[in-house]
């Protein structure tokens, strides 16, 4: 981290200042009441004692009540200003973040794991809000009612004046002070703790079933153990610094109370104070260190919440695309010349890549598993950089555009894509935020969900379970394509439509989508519905090593024309067992 982080943090908080300054008023003026509680409340015991006339006390007496109630009041309307500060600043920060990820280069969230992403505008942009409510207003607050009542009780005694001054510096400065430098290391600690086991235990709650089956479910539950085992180790270390900062706070509490009796009494036999006002003197300073006692607390949060900024600042500085400087139309066509797509930092999986795509075009990408098909789609769409060749959309570079101006021309559908925790339909609005239900209803039928979509208790309005893990994997893959076609992008470039249905399905769903009247690329195993592609290109060892029809590769290509026999054997074989 470097210094300054959690100040620009705070600014990107956009923190209104007056409703800032509204709760350190309710703060100051709750706390105040309570130390004016504990004031009175020493005048009127000690008043009381003497036996005076009733009406004596019957000011003392609606004070009490009032500040009592005064305290609780005050105390309710600065939480609600407070966290309402605080909320809109989280909600800012969030926003901005979203913004900035929005136009990020690719690799910025690929490099990271998707757990760890959500604790980054999750949990981090909340730690950072949570320095306003736990850490500068707990500040403020003691720093004013601490001056309040220094200055009140020089008035009553300037030596127990001195001496409460002296006190409150020793809690509300020397204790923060070893808890933040205590904090400082482990709290960066235990914040990554945090985000490891966030990150872990999502991939884990999420990918049970195939992390078994790959053998990896083990390493990750380890890493699990060892995220909380560092986050443990992290916490012990900072708990008896944590504890010394508390203890001081209470030493600084006796001596102030001390300082009063040994200074005051000897007053008070020499006229100097009355035995009334030598009881406020000693029992005030009880209720003046509530506000510095929550500062070793605020000093820690400090420290939690500078290094949450520094994960979020490092997401809000990752690298953008360029700014476009190209200005025209850029539309179709999508045309890779010579294209070498891979992952940054890796060998490339495919070279050699020549493909032209315009509206009523269709092309099918197919090939051995492992051959970069899904790299090839990604390096297309623009969300991987190419490592070599040229990638024009509409005569402008891809590198070149505003990158809305090209997810506005070319939407890519990943077999991995999110399905969100919320209804069918607003899935689908994904695509499109104006969908209505009959275009949603229209759509599904088309991708073979209708007679599903009828079995859903609320129909459209039905809630799907987070990533859809209330569905099966055919009828997630067939949503997702939905969601794909919904897009008013006059280029379509799907990964996979086919995935976990029976091959009738399958072909049928693929059929439809290469008849599709916008320009359509696409990834599949399937091989029999491909008669319907105007080209079709066969991936294999890194190269193209067949393009042309259906009717041209199976009778040019052994590759391909060995799968396709596969594939119907196979799928022969299925038929018989259904039977």
């Amino acid at each position: 981290m470097t210094r300054g982080t959690l100040r620009r943090a705070v600014r990107l908080l956009d923190i209104d200042p007056r409703r800032l300054a509204l709760a350190l008023l309710l703060g100051t003026l709750a706390l105040g009441c309570g130390v004016a509680l504990a004031a009175v409340s020493a005048w009127l015991i000690a008043r009381a004692s003497q036996m005076p006339p009733v009406l004596q006390l019957s000011v003392a007496t609606v004070a009490v009540r009032a500040f009592g109630i005064g305290r609780g009041v005050l105390r309710y309307l600065e939480r609600l200003v407070s966290h309402d500060v605080a909320l809109r600043g989280m909600t800012q920060l969030r926003t901005t973040l979203y913004d900035r990820l929005a136009t990020a280069r690719p690799e910025t969230l690929l490099r990271l794991r998707r757990g760890d992403l959500l604790a980054r505008v999750g949990a981090d942009v909340d730690t950072v809000g949570d320095v306003v409510v736990r850490g500068l207003l707990p500040a403020g607050v003691a720093t004013l009612l601490g001056a309040g009542t220094v200055l009140a009780m020089s008035l009553f005694w300037p030596p127990a004046g001195l001496a409460l001054a002296g006190c409150l510096l020793l809690a509300g400065v020397a204790g923060p002070v070893i808890a933040a430098r205590a904090a400082r290391t482990t709290e960066e600690r235990a914040l990554q703790s945090r985000a490891d086991m966030t990150a872990t235990a999502l991939g884990l709650l999420d990918d049970a079933g195939p992390l078994v089956v790959a053998g990896r479910a083990p390493g990750e539950l380890a890493a699990l153990r060892d995220a909380d085992r560092r986050l443990a180790v992290a916490t012990d270390a900072g708990a008896g610094p944590a504890a010394l900062a508390a203890g001081l706070g209470q030493l600084a509490v006796g001596l102030a109370v001390l300082a009063a009796l040994v200074t005051g009494v000897p007053a008070v036999g020499a006229g100097l104070l009355t035995p009334v006002e030598l009881a406020v003197v000693v029992l005030t300073p009880l209720a003046a260190f509530e506000a510095t006692s929550l500062l070793p607390a605020a000093a820690i949060q400090v420290q939690r919440s500078r290094a949450a900024a520094a994960r979020v600042l490092a997401l809000l500085d990752a690298p953008t695309d360029p700014a476009p400087t190209d200005h025209g139309p850029a539309g179709p066509p999508l045309v890779a010349v010579d294209v070498a797509a891979g992952w940054p930092g890796a060998v490339p999986v495919v070279t050699g890549l020549d493909l032209e795509l315009r509206p009523g075009r269709s092309v099918a990408i197919v090939g051995p598993s492992g051959t970069g098909k899904t790299t090839t789609l990604l390096t297309l769409a623009g969300l991987l950089p190419r490592r070599h060749g040229s990638l024009t959309l509409g005569g402008h570079d891809v590198d070149h555009l505003d990158r809305g101006t090209v997810v506005g021309a070319v939407v890519v559908g990943t077999e991995d894509a999110h399905v969100f925790g919320t209804t069918v339909l607003e899935n689908l609005r994904v695509a499109r935020g104006d969908v209505t239900e009959a275009e949603a209803v229209a759509v599904l039928a088309r991708v073979g969900l209708d007679e599903w979509l009828d079995g859903l208790p609320d129909g459209l309005d039905t809630l799907l379970g987070p990533d859809a893990r209330t569905v099966s994997g055919g009828e997630r893959r067939r949503l997702l394509v939905a969601r794909t076609l919904l897009s008013p992008a006059a280029l379509l470039l799907v990964d996979e439509p086919a995935e976990h249905l029976d091959p009738q399905r399958a072909d049928a769903l693929v059929a439809d989508l290469l008849d599709d009247p916008r320009g359509v690329v696409l990834v599949t195993h399937r091989l029999t519905p491909l008669a319907a592609a105007d080209e079709i290109l066969w991936l294999q060892d890194g190269l193209v090593r067949a393009r042309g029809t259906h009717a041209d590769l199976v009778a040019s290509s052994p590759g391909y024309r060995e799968a396709l026999q596969r594939e119907r054997a196979g799928d022969e074989t299925e038929a018989e067992r259904a039977r």
